[in-house]
């Protein structure tokens, strides 16, 4: 059983809801990023060509980041639907309110997580 009201955990859930959207958006413009460069010796010389590559090199260090920020966005509205969030994985305990404000997707309580 939750420590937290019904308005809290909307509040949450809309917050973890929002971070997911505006994740999944910057995931498909990342996808863009991703796609292979085009040699088109008109369009685009040998400088240009090498931007687009380390374009191509950053796209990728932010799709990880993103993959990496996704999962527990996923795994707290899990525990949502399971009637588990705001207790810690860990220890069983309760997770503080004013960290999920701070971080929603935070599934640990201060002593055992970062």
């Amino acid at each position: 059983m939750s420590h937290l009201t019904a308005p809290q955990i909307a509040e949450l859930r809309n917050e973890l809801e929002r971070q997911l959207v505006k994740l999944e958006k910057s995931m498909t413009v990342t996808d863009e990023a991703l796609k292979p460069v085009e040699l088109d010796q008109g369009a685009v010389g040998r400088v240009s060509r090498m931007d687009s590559l380390q374009n191509q090199e950053i796209a990728r260090g932010l799709r990880e980041g993103e993959t990496v920020r996704l999962a527990p966005i996923q795994a707290a509205l899990r525990r949502l639907t399971a009637g588990t969030y705001g207790i810690c994985t860990a220890c069983g305990g309760e997770v503080a309110l004013g960290r999920l404000f701070v971080f929603p997707e935070s599934g640990t309580c201060a002593s055992c997580g970062v």
